[in-house]
């Protein structure tokens, strides 16, 4: 079979790296995702080179046609080619020595099957010649790309215990690329072997799951891994009523698109402690673990802009789409709207009489409740309103 023609094949610095690298002597290829998306007539947005050259032996070609090599991974076999449209993991052909489920220890090889045989999944294991355009397919990836179908090489017990991480990648790949149903004998090893996730390091599981979280629907999906019991050794906060709540989200954003940090608050209970106590557990950003926080905030949504103001629009939008049964005039209203300032400061405060201290930054406050609950008015408003509230306090 022939890849089929695509615009990131013609790119001429690309061109002239896999010449440099040996594409007229067999000696690199085009392999996983860059294949598997092209043969399904999607954008192309990672570049991965295979090759039976040493590394060093890539750097040194690499820099000989003027591009930077950036030893990424050497250990493993990886430099980076530095394009202008941007950068190419070249990788040295491989073979597992040892793993523990975490990592492994790899041998260089000049056996493209070997090389092959290491990776996760059929429709990841997919290679391609540069200059024919031949796709080399050793373990029948073509035809699961063709049936939609998530497929483990091998064992897929042996293959979860080479590196866990596979668990999360079965259902993230089987949520973007599956069609119809999902492997039975992936899907049974995962579960068997679910507790395995344990070991992992918790900022692996979070990069997973938000992966998974960010394809266009990925409910049916968390349904599978809630009924096999996947998140119940790391995310045990994740249960039947989680994936009800996902559906309604889901449906919620629509056109808008989703967001997987949206999407994971979605799935746990609408309680502060619980969501710092994942974000903490999952090592979240400061950013992702105060969205989490604040979606979960007790209480039924305020009017948009009011919202928007006290707790901002990201997180406004957040509690909107998984609170509101029908947020659209609220999102309509956060459109390409920018919370304004208040447009007066203690300054003027003091000008009208205040005496600087305490009691101007009281007003000021007082000001600026009557200012949001108005709507937001402009500063004649808001001058008139400062007016009323020193005159009150000049009174007391």
């Amino acid at each position: 079979m022939i890849l089929p023609d695509a615009a990131w094949r013609d790119q001429p610095d690309l061109v002239r790296l896999t010449e440099a690298l040996g594409s007229g002597d067999g000696l690199v290829r085009y392999v996983g995702g860059a294949v598997r998306d092209t043969l399904l007539g999607l954008p192309v947005s990672d570049l991965d080179l295979a090759t039976s050259l040493s590394p060093e032996e890539v750097s040194r070609r690499v820099r000989s046609i003027g591009l930077k090599a950036v030893p990424t991974g050497i250990a493993h076999g990886t430099v980076t080619a530095v394009l202008p449209h941007g950068p190419v993991e070249v990788t040295t052909l491989r073979r597992d020595v040892t793993t523990d489920g975490r990592r492994a220890t790899v041998a260089f090889t000049d056996d493209w099957r070997e090389d092959a045989a290491r990776r996760d999944f059929t429709i990841n294991a997919l290679s391609a010649d540069p200059v024919t355009g031949e796709i080399h397919d050793y373990f029948g990836g073509v035809a699961d790309v063709a049936l939609g179908l998530v497929r483990f090489i091998g064992d897929p017990l042996a293959r979860i215990a080479e590196d866990h991480l596979r668990i999360l990648r079965f259902f993230r790949f089987h949520a973007r690329f599956g069609r119809g149903g999902v492997d039975r004998a992936g899907l049974m090893a995962c579960a068997a072997r679910a507790n395995d996730l344990m070991a992992l390091s918790r900022e692996r599981i979070a990069q997973e799951l938000l992966k998974l979280l960010d394809v266009t629907d990925p409910t049916s999906t968390v349904a599978l891994m809630v009924e096999h019991g996947i998140f119940a050794p790391v995310l045990p906060e994740v249960d039947g009523d989680s994936v009800a709540r996902l559906a309604r989200l889901v449906a919620r954003e629509g056109a808008s698109g989703g967001d997987a940090v949206r999407r994971l608050a979605a799935l746990l209970p609408a309680d502060p402690t619980i969501a710092e106590q994942v974000a903490a557990r999952l090592k979240l950003s400061n950013n992702q673990r105060k969205r989490l926080m604040l979606a979960a905030e007790p209480g039924e949504p305020e009017p948009a802009r009011l919202l928007a103001h006290a707790i901002g629009v990201t997180a406004a939008r957040d509690r909107l789409l998984l609170r509101s049964d029908d947020p659209t005039a609220g999102l309509a209203q956060l459109y390409g709207w920018t919370p304004p300032r208040l447009p007066i400061g203690g300054g003027d405060l003091v000008k009208l009489g205040l005496t600087a201290g305490p009691i101007v930054a009281a007003t000021l406050h007082a000001i600026e409740r009557r200012w949001v609950d108005e709507g937001f008015p402009e500063k004649a408003r808001v001058m008139a309103i400062a007016d009323e509230e020193v005159a009150q306090v000049r009174r007391r």
